[in-house]
Formats: structure tokens, C-alpha cells, sequence
């Protein structure tokens, strides 16, 4: 019996190692290059290319089984002009066999160099990566036959174990490959060269650590990090991430935490953090200085953020985010869950923004300019006053507003947008259904705050809004002047202003205003009309006098201004102003889509101005003034038929012989229709 066992161990032994003798000799005597013709031409008619390998092609069977080739070329499909679709100048990969029988895979070296991709597109939409099919012989119908149930795969289903009992990797690189991208249609060409990745210690029960570095279009990139260990149930458990990204010399970016079960229920939970970067100095390597420029050019340089991310496959969370951008520092946070119909609840408190620092220079908002026709001729822009025909607008598609649930709230310290200084916003906003209401929101201005609600509502085909506004002691000459670059009104102003409105676009949504409220401003003037020098001296006050050179102005203690809207025409019956020696009532319109006013001022001089140092007694005629034109060019006028009516009232039927005259009996019955004839002339 020990004979037998001892015949066969030597037997074995020897078969053993005859195959090593075997795996040893044959690729002295095997020279692949015999078959390097066959193997390019099944290659070519597989994929329909052209196909070669340089003359060095080696194999290698024991103790490590390899191959190695230099100067691979795979062609573009025709109708593509060189350079070709994929180059590798040399390869070599060299896996040990034993381990095999147990297994196990232990690769001493994985190098690939030179490899290069080339992507084109061509200006038709053909693109060289993609391959045609060989056509294959028609199959015979399969017959279908029903999978029971637990056959079907799920989503909760666990990957099938890899049928690997150990991965280790010695030695695995790229060095020097490139990816060229072509457009032609765009007349683009994107380049990644020098491309270089080391991977070190790959195993399943190890961290694998990797290094790897290009140029994007000549810029300088690098990853580095750790990732694992993976397990051995690959897709399973929890695999740790370390990874660093350094670009353009500027950007340097890392991400440390975990992902969980990436294969079934992935889960990753990081911290970002992103040191202070240049983003102006980036974009500049990029080649996009001047696509994005600015008002301000010293913006766009300090750049930081930092967060914690968290996401599963119905759920994602941004915590602790913190970004600094120039002079803004911004906290935030962000939940967001349900995707199909996102449910978002986010937090935002800055500490200043001057939005207008980051707008486009030389804004063309406050310019009036030509607009090219077709042609290239100029044509005016339609002068103030007239309405222009709304041009077509593309439909607005709100299904997604309509779908998302959104609670949020901000808060900042400061804020300049458009020139306008606001500071201690603080505003929440709901969203559910397609309405989105803002309430409540405050805000300090000019010395004063606003404060109050406003609804947006798209759940119909024209969204509505609606804002319910109240103003207190609001300075509003300097916000003239920032907004309007005028200088028309002053005074403290308070109000409380309710409108309603539809539409997406401004010419819409002034046809459509409606609403109602009342302006109050407190000692203030109107600057540029002079209206007690107006109503009582109508040479000087319309410019049949000399002037003194002054800007004309007009100072009260009280504007009261209740109005009431509708499309887009704002109605005053009931606007009042008192000042030292004069009292006024003002009833009219402004037509919004047209530009226009139509207003008129009743006067009321008072007697004395003692409270003034002034004695003088002002009394005798005064002129109402109608106001009439365009926003931005009113006209004042005297109202002379209002004139000569009182004029005849006071001359006429005032007069003492004419009282006598209608107190006669046969004369008293015509009174009223000869007063009637008279004002019926001077009216006409």
C-alpha cells in the first residue's frame, strides 16, 4: 500500500513537473508574431476597423503567465481621417499561475504607456466610438418558457460572490495617456494629456492606495487618496474614502468619509472642504476670462466651502455648509428627500452681498438704445409714452414648481442690489401645490422698513401673484435717486399698498395690476414744479416770466395719496397735500402699460404765511394746473377754461348789478339758463 501511495506522489510530481518544463520551454518555441496576421484580422472584421500590433509581441507561461505588445493601433470606422481611434505604444501584464488553482489572483505587474484615445465628432453627428455589429446568422426562434417569480431580480437582491478567494495587485500604472476630444460641429478640441495613475497595495482587505495626475487642456490636475478596504463581498458593508483634489495650481478639494453598500442600498456620508481658491484665476486657466467679467474685477478671489454631505437613495443632507466668497460669509443647510416630488427645507444667513460687485459691466438697465433690425438698420426704442406690442413668449412650463414642497428660510446682514442698501432681511418661504407664499418677510431701507407677505401662485396656466406691503418712515429721495438716478420727491414715507397681478412677463403684468392702498409722505417737497408760485402767478409759473435760476421746488408737511388700481391703471381721487400757505386736491390716473399721466391739481392758497416771517396776504386768483404726458417727460399746464369760469363767477354773477338785474320778476325765471349759456361757452 505505501508503494502504491509512494508510485503515485513520484507520478505526480512528475507530471507536475513535466508542465513546468512545459510552461517554461513552449514560448522559447511558440513565436506569437506567426500568428500577430491572424489575430489583426480577426480584430478588424470584428470591429470593422483596421487593426495592428508592433513586431514585438512576447508570452511568458511560468512562474508568471504574461504577454506583453508594443505600437497597438485601432482605426476609425470609415469616413474618419487619422489620427486613429485608440494607441497604446507598449503593454505588459504578467499574472501568477498557482495561485490560480486556489482561486487567488496575484498580478506582479499591470503597466500600460502611451495609451492615447482620440474622440471625434463630425459635423452630421457621426461619432468614431461607435462600433459597428457584425451581422450574425438568424437564430432560430427561442421558445419562451415563464421564469417563476423568484426568478426575477430585485433591487434587494445581493450580488453573486465574486468566485475570488485573494486580489493582490503589485504593480498597476498608465503613464503618458491622453484623451483628445473633437468637435467639429462646435469647433472645439478638448485635451487630457500626460495622464499618469499608479494604484498601490490593490487587495480586498487592504486600503488601495492611488495617485493619479494630467492636463486638462494644458491645466495641471491630480487625485490622490485611499479607498477600502472593499471586502470581499464586494458591493456589501462599509468602505472608507480619503481622496484629495488638486487643479489648474488653485483648487485643492478633499472628500473623507464612508459609502454603504454601494452595490444594494448605497449610503455615503462626507465631509467636503474646499480651501480658498481664485475662482477668477481658474476660469482665466480655463480660457473663460472673458466669458464671465464683472462689474468689479477684484471679485471672484477668495473662494471657500465646507459641508457635510449625506445621501441615500430618498434622502439627501447638507450640513454645517459654510461658504466664503470675497467680504460674504454664508451658512446654510439643505434636506431634501422625496426626488419624484422633491420635498426641500434649506436655511441661508449671510453676512453681506453686494450683488451688483458680480453683474456684467456697463449694465445696459437704465439705457435707452437702439435695437438692429434684421437688416442691420437702427430703429428707436419706443419713446416714453407709448406702449410697444408685447412680443411672442415661450410657454413656461411650472410642472415642476407645481411638484416641489419647499420650507425655507434667510436671513442677511446686508444686502446691495440695483444700488439699493437693505439690511436685516429676514424672510420664510412655503411652497406646496404650485403656491409659494412668502410670509412674512421684513427688511430695513433708507431709514425705514418694509414688511409683509406676497403669494406666487402657478397652479393654472398663468401664474398670479399678490403682495400686501407696509412701509414706515422711509426715506425716499435717496432711493429715488439710487433706483431712478432722480431727483423728484423727498419726505418721510409710510404706506400700506395691497396689489394683485398675473403673467410672466412685465407687459402682462402691469395690464393685469389691481389693487388698492395709500402713500403718506411727511416733510417733504416735490422738486422741479413750483406750484404755489403756479396756481397764483401762471407768467412765472409756465415759463412766460423770467426765472431766477433756482430749481423750482415745492415743500409740505403732508402728501397723502390714497389710490385704487385696475389693469394696470392706478386711480387717485382724494390726493391732498398741505404746505405753509398752500392746500391742494388732486384727482387722476397713470396709465402703467402706456406711460402716461392725466392728473388734476385743485389749489387753495392760504391767506398769510406768519409762521413764515412773511406777511403777505395771498389771496385773489388761483390756477389749477393739469398735468399731462409721459413718465419720464410730464407737462404742466394752467387749467385757463377753470379760469375764466371763475373769473365769471366772481366778475358777473358776483357782481352787485347783476344780482339786481335776476332779482327783477320778469328777469328771475331766466337766470339759470342765461348762468347755463354762459359756462356752456367757456366751457366749449
Amino acid at each position: 500500500m505505501n508503494k502504491v501511495i509512494k508510485w503515485i506522489l513520484i507520478g505526480g510530481l512528475g507530471i507536475v513537473g513535466l508542465l513546468i518544463v512545459i510552461l517554461l520551454v513552449v514560448p522559447f518555441f511558440v513565436d506569437l508574431n506567426t500568428y500577430k496576421p491572424l489575430m489583426e484580422e480577426k480584430v478588424a472584421a470584428a470591429t470593422g476597423r483596421t487593426f495592428q500590433i508592433g513586431s514585438d509581441l512576447k508570452l511568458s507561461l511560468f512562474p508568471w503567465a504574461g504577454v506583453s505588445f508594443s505600437d497597438l493601433e485601432l482605426g476609425n470606422p470609415k469616413g474618419f481621417e487619422k489620427p486613429a481611434f485608440l494607441k497604446i505604444k507598449s503593454f505588459e501584464v504578467r499574472v501568477k499561475l498557482l495561485p490560480l488553482l486556489k482561486k487567488d489572483i496575484e498580478v506582479q505587474k499591470f503597466i500600460a504607456s502611451g495609451p492615447q484615445v482620440t474622440l471625434i465628432k463630425h459635423r452630421d453627428g457621426r461619432t468614431n466610438w461607435q462600433f459597428s455589429t457584425p451581422k450574425a446568422a438568424p437564430a432560430a426562434p427561442a421558445v419562451k418558457q415563464k421564469s417563476p417569480a423568484s426568478a426575477q431580480p430585485t433591487v434587494d437582491q445581493p450580488l453573486a460572490e465574486l468566485p475570488i478567494g485573494k486580489l493582490v495587485v503589485g504593480d498597476f500604472g498608465i503613464d503618458q495617456g491622453a484623451i483628445v476630444y473633437i468637435d467639429e460641429a462646435a469647433g472645439t478640441r478638448r485635451e487630457v494629456t500626460d495622464f499618469n495613475l499608479s494604484l498601490k497595495n490593490v487587495s480586498f482587505d487592504n486600503p488601495v492606495q492611488f495617485k493619479t495626475s494630467a492636463r486638462l487642456d494644458n491645466q495641471p490636475v491630480a487625485l490622490e487618496g485611499s479607498v477600502g478596504p472593499v471586502g470581499r463581498d464586494i458591493g456589501k458593508g462599509t468602505i472608507p474614502i480619503d481622496i484629495s483634489i488638486q487643479a489648474f495650481e488653485e483648487l485643492n478639494v478633499s472628500l473623507a468619509g464612508k459609502v454603504t453598500n454601494p452595490a444594494q442600498n448605497p449610503k455615503i456620508e462626507l465631509a467636503l472642504a474646499v480651501k480658498p481658491f481664485s475662482a477668477k484665476a481658474v476660469m482665466n486657466r480655463l480660457g473663460l476670462g472673458n466669458t464671465v467679467q464683472t462689474a468689479d474685477p477684484d471679485v471672484l478671489k477668495t473662494l471657500s466651502l465646507t459641508a457635510n454631505l449625506k445621501a441615500d437613495q430618498t434622502a439627501a443632507t447638507v450640513s454645517e455648509g459654510k461658504l466664503t466668497l470675497d467680504a460674504t460669509d454664508m451658512d446654510f443647510s439643505l434636506n431634501a428627500s422625496q426626488f419624484d416630488r422633491p420635498k426641500i427645507a434649506f436655511t441661508l444667513d449671510l453676512n453681506q452681498i453686494d450683488v451688483d460687485r458680480y453683474l456684467p459691466p456697463q449694465s445696459t438697465a437704465r439705457k435707452t438704445t437702439s435695437q438692429p433690425t434684421p437688416g442691420g438698420e437702427k430703429q428707436p426704442s419706443p419713446k416714453a409714452g407709448q406702449s410697444s406690442t408685447p412680443s411672442a413668449q415661450k410657454t413656461i412650463d411650472y410642472t415642476a414648481l407645481r411638484q416641489l414642497v419647499l420650507d425655507g428660510k434667510m436671513k442677511a446682514g446686508k444686502i446691495i442690489v440695483n444700488k439699493a442698501a437693505i439690511s436685516d432681511l429676514q424672510l420664510t418661504v412655503k411652497a406646496q401645490n404650485g403656491v409659494f407664499r412668502l410670509d412674512p418677510f421684513s427688511l430695513n431701507a433708507y431709514q425705514g422698513t418694509i414688511a409683509g407677505s406676497g403669494l406666487f401662485n402657478v397652479k393654472g396656466t398663468v401664474p398670479s401673484s399678490s403682495i400686501d406691503t407696509q412701509i414706515r418712515n422711509l426715506q425716499v429721495a435717496p432711493l429715488l435717486k439710487d433706483q431712478m438716478e432722480k431727483d423728484i420727491l423727498e419726505g418721510t414715507t409710510n404706506a400700506e399698498i395691497k396689489l394683485k397681478m398675473a403673467g410672466d412677463d412685465p407687459n402682462r403684468i402691469k395690464r393685469t395690476l389691481s389693487g388698492e392702498g395709500e402713500i403718506r409722505l411727511t416733510d417733504g417737497a416735490i422738486v422741479g414744479v413750483d406750484l404755489p408760485n403756479m396756481v397764483r402767478n401762471t407768467k412765472a409759473a409756465f415759463g412766460l416770466a423770467e426765472t431766477s435760476g433756482e430749481k423750482p421746488r415745492t415743500d409740505f408737511t403732508e402728501l397723502k395719496i390714497p389710490f385704487s388700481a385696475a389693469k394696470g391703471v392706478i386711480t387717485t381721487q382724494q390726493t391732498s397735500m398741505s404746505s405753509p400757505f398752500l392746500r391742494l386736491l388732486a384727482a387722476g390716473s397713470a396709465d402703467l402699460v402706456e406711460e402716461t399721466v392725466d392728473f388734476r391739481i385743485e389749489p387753495k392758497l392760504v391767506g398769510t404765511m406768519k409762521g413764515q416771517g412773511d406777511t403777505t396776504q395771498y389771496t385773489g386768483l388761483v390756477v389749477p394746473v393739469l398735468v399731462s404726458g409721459s413718465f419720464s417727460d410730464p407737462k404742466f399746464r394752467p387749467d385757463l377754461k377753470s379760469v375764466a369760469q371763475q373769473q365769471l363767477e366772481e366778475k358777473v354773477f358776483e357782481n352787485e348789478k347783476v344780482k339786481k338785474l335776476f332779482e327783477k320778476e320778469e328777469v328771475k325765471p331766466y337766470e339759470d339758463t342765461v348762468k347755463g349759456l354762459l359756462k356752456g361757452v367757456l366751457n366749449n
